[in-house]
């Protein structure tokens, strides 16, 4: 008996100190610190020797109507709280009701501003401090890249301010937090996931904070009163995704947007499932 009741004890203890030791490692990994660079400002990639990419598919918005839903619900606010114009308010319900076949996304287009970060695949921050640039490398997508000028400079006004589909950006280091200030963005592709409209006149302030290793704080201020009624601020969470590397994605390959072209039928030819 005496035998027992010891036995009971030892593998009690050896099941508190493995139980303790997966915590204690657990709690390890959670709270690994920023890396940092050799100045102490914050490095938003991989540490020298390591590999990984971010990623996430956050949304601004608690959505209701949206074709999927339930992806929607950890957002931080509600779209009744989104300022939107009463044309804008329509379109992201038409565009969601369409389950948005009509998404520039699909045709290997560029995602600027919040959809950025949300692109299929990754992306990779590459800090370049002697070109005083910053260049966002997107995996999904068209497999572009978006410049981030972090010498001091302005925009361009005026006719020099030519729209694009990324917009001009201008970065500075408000502590720990990249601020990235974007306007010049032209009207041909969806600024993000939730299907919510832009014009030429948005303009936007992205605040970038690396929370901890694992976890990247994204948080926007949009300003577009061709579309809105006034600023709003909204974001969510990306999460880092180590021992992973940008890869070559060729996105006109094997792509199925054709298949979801707005238009009757046998507007598309479906007998390809690539976009020439």
């Amino acid at each position: 008996m005496l035998n027992r009741f010891v036995f009971a004890m030892v593998v009690g203890l050896l099941l508190a100190t493995l139980q303790s030791s997966g915590q204690s490692a657990r709690t390890d990994r959670a709270v690994r610190p920023v890396p940092r660079w050799p100045d102490g400002h914050v490095n938003l990639s991989s540490p020298p020797g390591e590999k990984g990419l971010w990623g996430g598919s956050g949304r601004l918005a608690i959505n209701p109507k949206s074709y999927e839903p339930r992806t929607t619900l950890a957002a931080p606010i509600h779209i009744q709280n989104v300022p939107l114009q009463d044309w804008a308010r329509a379109l992201v319900d038409y565009r969601h009701g369409d389950f948005l076949k009509d998404e520039p996304y699909t045709r290997c287009k560029p995602s600027p501003g919040p959809r950025l970060w949300t692109t299929a695949y990754g992306f990779e921050i590459l800090d370049m401090p002697e070109l005083q640039r910053i260049y966002v490398l997107n995996n999904g997508g068209p497999h572009s890249f978006h410049t981030i000028y972090m010498d001091g400079r302005s925009h361009p006004t005026g006719k020099d301010l030519v729209p694009s589909y990324y917009g001009h950006s201008v970065g500075r280091w408000d502590g720990d937090t990249l601020v990235i200030d974007t306007v010049g963005f032209n009207e041909r592709v969806w600024m993000n996931r939730d299907a919510f409209p832009h014009t030429d006149q948005l303009h936007l302030i992205e605040r970038l904070t690396r929370l901890d290793f694992n976890t990247l704080k994204y948080e926007v201020t949009i300003d577009d009163p061709g579309a809105y009624t006034s600023t709003w601020t909204t974001g969510f969470t990306l999460q880092w995704t180590a021992g992973t590397e940008l890869f070559e994605y060729i996105c006109q390959e094997n792509n199925h947007g054709a298949e979801l072209m707005v238009g009757g039928e046998g507007s598309v030819d479906r007998s390809s499932s690539v976009i020439p």
